[in-house]
C-alpha cells in the first residue's frame, strides 16, 4: 500500500518541484494538489490522506490556521520559503519543516521520517519496511530510485560531491554528501570513521590499530574519530 500524499501550495513552481520528487519515489502516491488551503480542506472531508506537504504563506487561510482547523490531521510536512515559523509549527506536531528551495536529498530525509512514523504507529507501510528489514531510497540517476536495505550496506565512501555505497548486492553512486547521508542512518548501526567513510558496525570483520577490515578491505580510522569509533565498537560487543 502506497503512502498517499497531498500538496497544498499557492506557488505552481513549488508544486511542480515536490510533485516531480514524489513521482520518483516508489512508495509515495500523489493523490492531488491544491493552490489554496480552502480547497484542500474540502477535499479532506471526503478523502483519506497519509501526509500533506503544506505551504505556510497562503491567501485567505494560511498554513498554520489550516493545521489548527483539522480535527484528525494526517502527517504534516511544511514547505516554506521562510524559517521563522518552524517553532510554532513544531508545537502543532508537524513532522518536518522544509525550507525552499527544497533539494531532493532533504525531501528524502523527510520521507524517511514519514516511513519511521507510520511504521511505528500504523500498518500502512509495505511489509518489507518493517523494523526487521528497514530500507532507504537513493537516486542513482535522473529517472531511477533504488531501494537499498540498510542491513546490506557495508561502507559509504565520499567521492567529493558523490558517494559510493557498497552493499552485499552491489555498488551504487549517488549525488550527496557523506554528512547528509550518514544523518539518515540509525546511529546504533552505523558510524563515521573518517572524513571519507561511514561503515556498518555489524559488517566489521576486524579492528587492528587504526584500521577496520570489512570483507577483506581495510579502511583507515581518522585520527579525530578513533576514540569514538573504538568506544562504540566496544559497546556493541557482547
Amino acid at each position: 500500500m502506497k503512502i498517499k500524499c497531498l500538496i497544498i501550495d499557492d506557488e505552481p513552481l513549488a508544486i511542480n518541484v515536490i510533485k516531480s520528487y514524489i513521482e520518483q519515489i516508489e512508495d509515495l502516491e500523489l493523490v492531488n494538489t491544491f493552490s489554496n488551503s480552502i480547497e484542500g480542506l474540502n477535499f479532506l472531508k471526503n478523502n483519506t490522506i497519509d501526509v500533506i506537504f503544506l505551504d505556510i504563506n497562503m491567501p485567505v487561510l494560511d498554513g498554520i490556521n489550516f493545521i489548527k482547523s483539522l480535527e484528525n490531521p494526517p502527517l504534516l510536512i511544511i514547505t516554506s520559503a521562510y524559517d521563522q515559523f518552524a517553532i510554532e509549527t513544531y508545537e502543532l506536531d508537524v513532522l518536518d519543516y522544509l525550507v525552499k528551495p527544497i533539494e531532493f536529498p532533504r525531501l528524502m530525509k523527510a520521507v524517511n521520517k514519514i516511513n519511521k512514523r507510520l511504521n511505528n504507529t500504523t500498518s500502512k507501510l509495505p511489509q518489507e519496511n518493517s523494523k526487521e528489514n528497514p530500507f532507504i531510497f537513493v537516486k542513482i540517476d535522473k529517472k531511477k530510485m533504488k531501494k537499498i536495505f540498510l542491513n546490506e550496506i557495508l561502507v559509504i565512501e565520499s567521492l567529493k560531491d558523490y558517494l559510493k555505497i557498497s552493499t552485499t548486492s552491489g555498488k551504487f553512486i549517488i549525488h550527496s554528501t557523506l554528512s547528509d547521508f550518514t544523518s539518515l542512518l540509525p546511529e546504533r548501526d552505523f558510524i563515521r570513521i573518517h572524513r571519507s567513510y561511514t561503515i556498518a558496525i555489524d559488517k566489521i570483520d576486524a579492528v587492528e590499530g587504526n584500521s577496520i577490515e570489512i570483507e577483506g578491505l581495510r579502511y583507515v580510522i581518522g585520527r579525530s574519530y578513533i576514540d569514538e569509533v573504538k568506544q562504540k565498537i566496544l559497546n556493541s560487543s557482547i
